[in-house]
């Protein structure tokens, strides 16, 4: 049986907005469009939910629902930036990752050797790591198939973590509504309901063949759904462009010599993932990520493939003075050119950077700005 992991992050585009601006928390909040431009909700935060408001919603309804709610506008190039940290924590523990949206994937972790090969610890640990270095929470379920691990993701949201056994699926599944199906909405649910089903356990009484005749193709879905039942594989979408190693430091390390002597564990770390990588990777670019005391982050690159320590502890040296302050968060990366994917010609540029804040430029170098 295959073990599985199915992370979804709580309340995503609402969580980001609190993170970065804390007086938004413990109040009714939502990101979305304007009521007076006839916006829609994107997702609000879990003050807001006890109102009754959700995603999709009209903006105009949910503020009458909820006068004090406040509504502020997408920052959808923060919420990029989040998933792709979130990626690359996933992609720490496995090399199979089939993201869903911005902030949900599923892993596959069969084969992993972390923590033991224990599902649930990987889990634990991922959950840990995004709330220390995103600074959000995730919800994960885990589970032999991705049926089971979704509805385990969402069994105790937010900031939860339900694991189902494998001797634990028969009786989880038979208590389990079917409203709760994936592909079962309301006129299916209402059809489901006229034959006497509300649970998993109603509709197991049925054969696949009085399914089939009753729902067509979905018939034999959801016979094999109500017994717990998913062969479906954890496909991976998209090959990766790059990859990472970083550890957010239990006290702020003070200066740059505590960074350089942070370096060689990282690099370590790194070059052990790297060799379990695929051939048809070329690296063509390092970089180092530093995140200072008061939360400012900024990313130095340099191209080619020279992966030795003192290109590091160069790059390293550069970002650090930008800002001489002390670090929370260290980190060492690579980007790629996936061979089977990028054919075209590859303009590299000698440095590139990436800051919270617009930065001087210095020869040889160049800012993108915000991130």
């Amino acid at each position: 049986m295959r073990k599985i992991i199915h992370c979804d992050a709580d309340c995503f585009f609402a969580a980001i907005e609190m993170r970065d601006d804390p007086s938004l928390r413990h109040r009714p909040m939502a990101v979305g469009g304007s009521a007076e431009r006839r916006g829609v909700i994107s997702t609000c935060n879990y003050e807001a939910r006890r109102y009754g408001i959700h995603s999709a919603m009209a903006s105009a309804h949910a503020q009458r629902l909820c006068p004090d709610l406040l509504i502020v506008p997408h920052r959808m190039e923060a919420y990029r930036e989040a998933s792709q940290a979130l990626r690359q924590i996933f992609f720490q523990y496995t090399e199979r990752v089939e993201p869903l949206s911005l902030d949900e994937a599923f892993l596959d972790v069969s084969e992993s050797t972390h923590c033991q090969g224990s599902a649930t610890r990987i889990a634990e640990h991922i959950r840990a790591q995004v709330k220390a270095n995103i600074g959000i929470s995730v919800s994960a379920g885990v589970a032999g198939n991705k049926f089971l691990a979704k509805i385990a993701s969402d069994w105790r949201k937010p900031d939860g973590l339900f694991v189902i056994r494998p001797d634990q699926t028969d009786e989880f599944v038979r208590q389990l509504p079917v409203r709760l199906i994936p592909g079962v909405g309301k006129a299916t649910a209402g059809r489901l309901a006229l034959l006497g089903v509300e649970f998993c356990s109603d509709l197991q009484k049925f054969s696949v063949f009085e399914l089939s005749e009753h729902f067509g193709v979905f018939g034999e879905r959801l016979y094999k759904l109500c017994r717990g039942q998913d062969e479906r594989p954890v496909t991976i979408g998209r090959r990766r462009k790059s990859l990472s190693v970083e550890h957010t430091y239990p006290s702020d390390l003070p200066d740059l010599p505590s960074c350089l002597n942070q370096l060689p564990a990282l690099l370590q770390d790194m070059q052990r993932r790297l060799r379990r990588l695929q051939d048809d990777y070329l690296v063509v670019k390092a970089f180092v990520k530093l995140k200072f005391d008061d939360f400012t982050l900024t990313t130095l690159e340099r191209s080619g493939s020279d992966l030795r320590r003192d290109t590091y502890q160069e790059l390293c040296a550069q970002a650090y003075a930008r800002y001489n302050r002390p670090v929370r968060l260290l980190g060492v990366g690579v980007r790629f050119v996936d061979l089977r994917e990028d054919q075209a010609f590859h303009q590299l540029d000698l440095f590139s950077e990436t800051t919270e804040q617009r930065v001087a430029e210095t020869p040889g170098s160049y800012s993108v700005g915000r991130r």
